[in-house]
């Protein structure tokens, strides 16, 4: 690298942005997608806020085409610790990891620049999911590789599901859009609460 160290924190966006853009999913459903800061930094508050605070609230675990893995913690995390660009989230011995931050790897096997990109954050979005009626349905949050993979999906509260079961509710709860309303406040400087989130009167899919 000619003897110059790069910084790789000043190569990353750390713009948040209020302004959703859409995205249309495969099976026709629109995405409000709310881009979050890349810094290594924002993104470990982040997650370490979720996990260490709204454990109990939150579903998470990969969702794509044709696998959804929605993992419920029935305990705080054990551990949560940034090594090496990886931030490490333990349930005792289950645990995950995701590529927040500059991967550089060990001495003997350094990583290098094109894999460190490719492993590392380069997404972070809130994201609120619209049926047909284009009315929202869920709210979550993802990030994506350096390769448009995705990492992670957390699911927040959801109002028109129960909170304990699951089950669908008879009239929606909006007192579980608090989590996604705080978000919102803390990373877009939005203290009011969205209208559009509350616009549905009950769960549909269409």
């Amino acid at each position: 690298m000619n003897g110059r160290e790069i910084d790789m924190e000043a190569t990353i966006d750390v713009r948040p942005s209020a302004t959703p853009r859409r995205i249309v999913e495969p099976d026709g459903a629109a995405l409000d997608v709310f881009s979050l800061p890349l810094d290594t930094a924002s993104l470990e508050e982040l997650f370490r806020d979720l996990f260490e605070h709204h454990w109990r609230e939150i579903v998470f675990g990969p969702i794509i085409q044709g696998a959804a893995w929605e993992i419920h913690a029935d305990r705080p995390p054990t551990r949560i610790r940034l090594l090496d660009g990886y931030l490490t989230v333990a349930f005792g011995v289950t645990h995950f990891h995701v590529c927040i931050g500059e991967n550089k790897g060990s001495r003997a096997r350094p990583t290098s620049p094109e894999l460190a990109k490719l492993r590392r954050t380069s997404r972070a979005e809130l994201y609120r999911r619209r049926n047909t009626s284009c009315v929202p349905m869920s709210w979550g949050l993802q990030l994506f590789n350096g390769a448009g993979e995705q990492q992670i999906t957390v699911l927040l509260p959801n109002p028109f599901l129960d909170a304990v079961t699951d089950k669908v509710l008879k009239e929606p709860d909006w007192s579980r859009l608090v989590l996604w309303d705080k978000l919102r406040a803390r990373w877009f400087g939005l203290h009011e609460p969205d209208p559009i989130d509350r616009s549905a009167g009950r769960l549909r899919g269409d």
